[in-house]
């Protein structure tokens, strides 16, 4: 993909023989019929794949009619499609294009006229959500129908079952999910116009993507995490890059300006600013993509010999293709648009490309659909002697704990990897720019963000993961891991003040990355909360309202809640370790006495809340923990009562730790206080302390005379 570059302020097109368009000739771009041609790869990829899958193959038993075998996966295939454009052109809206048609000004940049290329962005992302709704209903009915193995009907028992399947079936829930969201989201986009609330519903958007991922086919594999997370950040990949291509090519006409030879074109920055987006979805794509084909295809005869195994090696073939294609952007025809009096010419060939990837893609997102309906080497539900921790879990239960296991027994969490991969390369990639731009980064704060990723690593996706599903001692360990020593090592990197110094500033009235970073920073939400007291609240508080509620029941359960109460923890420990000790930047910081005062109360809390874990006699959780069929190790409650020493033990040395941390900071501020004074002592020649010592001899001498004027009245 066509790599990111350093933003610069628009220029006006180029006069005619400087490269450019010249006035009054025809603008080049992709028009509409190769659009539509786009559309129309798409579902030929579609039908010729579910034609070599026999997917679409009329059923023996239970066959719902060629209505449902073949609307259900077209119908899938422009849900696909029009998700993904909606994804995009939020992305456009949020961090790519300009928000303003005229200069950038503070004072009245929100009331300036809209950018013809970000108000066609939304237009499209609106009326793609229209869509999106629409398809989501009809995949939900067809899904039904193609579950129930009856042909649709208008009758009331047809209505009554697909109400049960709605309300009370999980794939039910999932696609009525998506259909209210695509209905909020549509909402939004044709009625709101800040950045801010199109970055909310941007996000909104991409949780569309999770049910999704959740009632894939691949998330009953034998392991169901690694499944559903692969499947997620595959979407998420698939979304931002499709979404991009398909953005691209509906405003391939407008990015030159209104009209040939007028205007400003963003032609340039736009691929730069998209192209990076793209490199990161590639990579994301291909990667989640082989994780996921080796959970559903787990030996070399089926991937070659089984139509599921060939369609994902012609999927993998044109993810290869369209990498290339990426490629060929980034490495001849951006640097060709830079240029004077070839801008044209690389211009054609640019949208030419994009016409070969748009068409590359829709056939792509066909096979991808036909893929999802046909039916995996590896089966794709539970066995009928599946143990109860299975049932429970998704996982059979691991070897008995031993002291050696808490570093031999691991299982990926891919959405972290991900994380941990992303976080380091962004990471180290900023301190090259910023090492190169001949400025220094402290090395002490790199290897502590390298030790805190290691640490995240081995607490989601080790030991205390893989035991912490069956042990609730071993699940404290993780917690307590995850909230206060991640975190220390993470806080420690300063990765905020690394990204302000390496991401570059933007004139052009768009909002890269460091604005939306300062944005964020000085936002009311992140005031409130980082403000010291809300921040020891929530850490010391929320793990009563999580344990003690049924919402620790649900994060056992269910994977989602697991995520959730992992992103939960990691950022309520990031955000109060940041509030003691950070030098990342912060909207308010407490007094070093207050922050000392506030390390105390949360070590009593957690003294507290272990002692009580420690004396309890119910079960937490105890539908989960107690119906595990573990053979070995402690009882149940014996254990949970393990779990809260575990709490009072952990929690208290990094919170110590912290406080020692946070004493040191108090004692170099106090001296580099003392600093300062003296060096304003020196450039005035203690004018200060001249001043100070005038003050009590003036006040001396005011009160010898009032002496002196009480003896004579005295007299």
């Amino acid at each position: 993909m066509p790599s990111a570059a350093k933003s610069r302020p628009t220029t006006p097109s180029p006069a005619p023989g400087r490269g450019g368009t010249t006035p009054g000739a025809a603008p080049v771009g992709v028009s509409r019929p190769w659009q539509l041609l786009g559309l129309a790869a798409l579902l030929l990829g579609l039908v010729a794949a579910l034609l070599f899958s026999g997917a679409a193959a009329a059923r023996t038993v239970s066959d719902p009619g060629a209505l449902a075998r073949w609307g259900l996966p077209i119908s899938k295939a422009i849900h696909n499609v029009s998700l993904a454009t909606v994804i995009g052109g939020l992305i456009f809206a949020v961090g790519i294009l300009p928000r303003s048609a005229g200069p950038r000004s503070r004072t009245n940049d929100a009331h300036a006229p809209e950018h013809p290329a970000f108000s066609r962005a939304l237009a499209i992302a609106a009326a793609a959500g229209a869509v999106w709704t629409l398809s989501a209903i009809a995949v939900l009915v067809l899904t039904y129908s193609d579950v129930a193995g009856q042909g649709l009907s208008g009758d009331a028992e047809f209505t009554r079952a697909l109400v049960y399947f709605m309300t009370d079936i999980d794939t039910g829930r999932a696609w009525l999910a998506v259909t209210i969201i695509g209905a909020v989201v549509t909402t939004a986009l044709f009625g709101v116009r800040s950045l801010g609330g199109l970055a909310l519903t941007l996000i909104l958007a991409l949780i569309g993507l999770v049910p999704a991922a959740l009632i894939g086919h691949s998330s009953s594999s034998s392991d169901h995490s690694a499944a559903v997370n692969s499947l997620g950040l595959h979407l998420v990949g698939v979304s931002v890059w499709v979404g991009g291509i398909i953005l691209l090519a509906l405003l391939s006409g407008i990015l030159a300006g209104p009209k040939p030879g007028a205007g400003t074109d963003i032609t340039e920055p736009t691929l730069r600013r998209f192209s990076a987006l793209a490199g990161f979805a590639f990579v994301l794509v291909f990667a989640s993509g082989v994780i996921n084909a080796s959970i559903r295809v787990t030996n070399w005869a089926d991937l070659f010999g089984s139509p599921y195994g060939q369609l994902i090696l012609a999927k993998a073939a044109a993810t290869v293709v369209l990498g290339g294609i990426g490629l060929m952007h980034r490495q001849w025809v951006i640097p060709q648009l830079g240029r004077q009096g070839s801008a044209f010419t690389a211009r054609r060939v640019l949208w030419q490309l994009v016409i070969v990837e748009l068409l590359i893609m829709g056939a792509t997102s066909g096979v991808a659909v036909a893929l999802s309906r046909s039916a995996p080497p590896e089966p794709t539900s539970f066995a009928p002697n599946a143990s109860p921790a299975f049932i429970l879990s998704g996982y059979e239960l691991p070897p008995e704990l031993t002291p050696e296991r808490w570093f031999t027994e691991w299982r990926l969490d891919w959405l972290w990897v991900a994380v941990v991969l992303f976080a380091l390369v962004a990471y180290f990639l900023g301190v090259a720019k910023v090492v190169r731009r001949g400025d220094k980064w402290p090395w002490f704060r790199s290897v502590n963000w390298v030790v805190g990723l290691v640490a995240l690593t081995y607490i989601t996706s080790g030991p205390p993961t893989v035991y912490g599903m069956v042990l609730f001692s071993a699940h404290m360990v993780g917690h307590m891991a995850l909230t206060m020593v991640a975190p220390l090592f993470l806080v420690l990197g300063a990765p905020v003040t690394l990204a302000l110094r390496a991401l570059p500033a933007r004139a052009d009235g768009s909002r890269g990355l460091r604005e939306w970073v300062l944005v964020f920073v000085h936002s009311k939400f992140s005031q409130v909360v980082t403000h010291p007291l809300f921040a020891a609240a929530n850490f010391a508080g929320s793990i009563i309202l999580f344990y003690f509620s049924d919402a620790f029941g649900f994060a056992m359960r269910e994977h989602v809640g697991h995520e959730l109460m992992n992103l939960h923890f990691l950022l309520t420990g990031y955000i109060f370790v940041l509030s003691m000790i950070g030098t990342d930047p912060l909207p308010r910081r407490a007094p070093y006495p207050m922050r000392l005062l506030l390390l105390l109360a949360t070590m009593a809390f957690h003294a507290f809340f272990g002692v009580t874990i420690m004396g309890g006699t119910s079960l937490l959780a105890a539908d989960y923990f107690g119906n595990l069929g573990r053979p070995w190790g402690p009882s149940a409650l014996l254990d949970q009562q393990l779990g809260g020493a575990v709490t009072w033990g952990i929690g208290e040395v990094p919170t110590l730790l912290v406080a020692i941390g946070v004493a040191i900071m108090w004692s170099r501020s106090d001296e580099r206080e003392t600093r300062r004074t003296d060096r304003a002592a020196d450039r005035n020649n203690d004018a200060d302390l001249t001043a100070y010592n005038d003050m009590f001899a003036k006040l001396a001498e005011r009160d010898a005379r009032l002496a002196e004027r009480n003896k004579l009245e005295g007299r």
